[in-house]
């Protein structure tokens, strides 16, 4: 099951042909076409496999030597770039390398896009598959007409949450961007293209979760179908955004209370017999999928650990957050496998545990390192005045160790393992903030005590009076650093200027700019739109 991603299909289905040619109004029944896929559900299944590998393309060097995702994940208080390349300078040290041109913004010379025109490609995909779930001809195959209705809203809620998914990262990261719901054939193309207002463009969002929240459901242990949890995640997120945290409540209570979701308490899974703590179990290759005991994924990207599988895709944490430490220690999967160190924790963000915390135990967090005569060296660096580029003895987290049952893969780039991208923590701590911000601080630290329990980190009190906007942050840093997109939370926030400017976070990104906040609209895309001039972001 886990191999029906096809990928291909993509290139099928985001555009179609005039109608007047009559060579393509053919049905070719040996290839997918778009007016042939989406003639069942069957079809739409395909295309909505199809449609889940944009996400996955986050954690995947679709420009470089490094997870796409890196773009939300240093030049803030708990990430840094290591091993800096070019395309990574500009957004660690908030220099000229940030501007409209740079890699991961406007592509490369290779003729790969940049995360614009990516998560508008699928934007792209999902409209064409909301469009063409409109026709009254597709056979649904549910036998009758109340399941063909079902199985209908399941294929398009799915196109609904992933075009939901795209203009999230957009309008945190370049503001104002255009809004397109349409499918995008020979005869609609368009080079006029206006930026809609933030708010707009959250409305929007907001209107896209709902429908998804209404059709997914309550629970799914298929990978290929996704729960409406994840919806109502998003929208307890961008509630919160929107300054609306008694909605933002609502809809992470939804989560919360999901008895089929519960946080990770108890050793589980391939390890438990082993040394290690209940918090690092989930990370573990072997235990990502509900069917392996995993209750607090709420979104898994399925893989497979066959290189070059159809429908794998390699994936590039372990390759961006894991130390180059192979000039003193063999890659092995007990040192954690091949990595790079294209990002890092920053020295901040290894400061705010506790030691007694299983999230900075040794099991969490790369200390010590086997060398080629099984001779243990520690010599592992947490400390500001080496956090220095190119550290190859800088600590790393675990969480993207080796992820191969295959011990023959010792030297693989990639990971084609099982991952899970959204987790009921990082729910808890929405809820948290939600009630921090209407004064439930009893409630607040009610939610956050959950999570530090788990971990064996001190409660706070419980009438939750010493619980600030920065304790929920730091507690965010503590449990999801390297998942979440930490860029996205300091903005919801409003806190990107004021802790990238504080040497205390991280000495690299001071010299921010009010402006960089928002990233530059790629110069490829503002050259295209020769119909209306779209304004760049300020400052750029």
């Amino acid at each position: 099951m886990k191999k029906l991603y096809i990928i291909a299909i993509l290139l099928t289905f985001t555009y179609t042909s005039c109608k007047e040619d009559v060579f393509l109004t053919e049905k070719p029944q040996d290839a997918l076409y778009a007016d042939n896929l989406f003639e069942s559900y069957d079809g739409f299944r395909l295309a909505v496999n199809a449609l889940l590998d944009w996400p996955r393309q986050e954690r995947s060097e679709m420009i470089q030597s490094a997870e796409l995702g890196i773009i939300w994940k240093i030049g803030v208080d708990n990430g840094w770039s290591n091993a800096e390349l070019s395309w990574t300078r500009g957004l660690n040290k908030y220099n000229v390398d940030l501007n409209p041109e740079m890699q991961f913004i406007n592509g490369d010379t290779g003729g790969r896009d940049g995360i614009f025109l990516i998560l508008y490609k699928a934007i792209a995909a999902a409209n064409t598959v909301i469009t063409r779930g409109q026709n009254p001809d597709v056979d649904w195959q549910g036998g009758s007409v109340q399941q063909n209705e079902v199985n209908k809203n399941l294929m398009v809620a799915h196109a609904h949450l992933i075009r939901a998914w795209a203009y999230r990262h957009l309008v945190y990261t370049f503001g104002a961007v255009p809004i397109t719901t349409e499918e995008i054939t020979g005869v609609n193309y368009r080079n006029d293209w206006e930026r809609s207002p933030v708010p707009d463009v959250q409305a929007f969002i907001v209107e896209d979760l709902k429908f998804a929240e209404e059709y997914l459901p309550d629970y799914s242990d298929n990978v290929l179908v996704l729960s409406k949890v994840i919806a109502q995640h998003y929208l307890a997120e961008m509630y919160l955004w929107m300054n609306d945290p008694a909605k933002a409540e609502e809809e992470a209570l939804k989560v919360v209370n999901n008895p089929r979701y519960k946080l990770i308490t108890q050793r589980y899974g391939v390890n438990a017999s082993k040394p290690g703590v209940a918090f690092m179990d989930q990370f573990l290759n072997g235990n990502i999928l509900p069917s392996e005991g995993d209750t607090e994924a709420l979104w898994i990207f399925p893989n497979t650990d066959v290189l070059e599988a159809i429908g794998a895709r390699g994936n590039a944490m372990r390759r961006t957050w894991v130390v180059n430490y192979n000039s003193y220690a063999p890659y092995t999967p007990e040192n954690g496998g091949r990595g790079l160190a294209r990002g890092g924790m920053t020295a901040w963000a290894f400061s705010i545990y506790e030691p007694q915390d299983d999230r900075f135990s040794k099991y969490a967090i790369a200390k010590s390192y086997t060398n080629s005569d099984g001779i243990t060296i520690t010599n592992t660096q947490t400390s500001a005045s080496q956090m220095n580029v190119n550290n190859n003895k800088w600590a790393s987290t675990r969480k993207w160790d080796w992820t191969y049952a295959d011990p023959s893969l010792w030297n693989a780039s990639y990971s084609y393992a099982d991952q899970t991208y959204i987790r009921l923590a990082d729910t808890y701590l929405l809820l948290a903030e939600a009630y921090f911000k209407q004064g439930k601080l009893a409630e607040s630290a009610g939610m956050i005590n959950q999570i530090r329990t788990r971990s064996h980190a001190t409660p706070i009190v419980a009438d939750g009076s010493t619980i600030t906007m920065d304790y929920i942050l730091d507690e965010r840093s503590r449990e999801l650093v390297t998942e979440e997109n930490r860029r996205e939370t300091l903005i919801r926030t409003g806190k990107l200027l004021e802790r990238a400017r504080n040497p205390l976070y991280n000495k690299f990104t001071t010299a921010i700019q009010d402006f960089q906040v928002l990233l530059p609209v790629p110069q490829k895309v503002i050259d295209a739109n020769t119909g209306k001039k779209m304004e760049q972001n300020p400052g750029y």
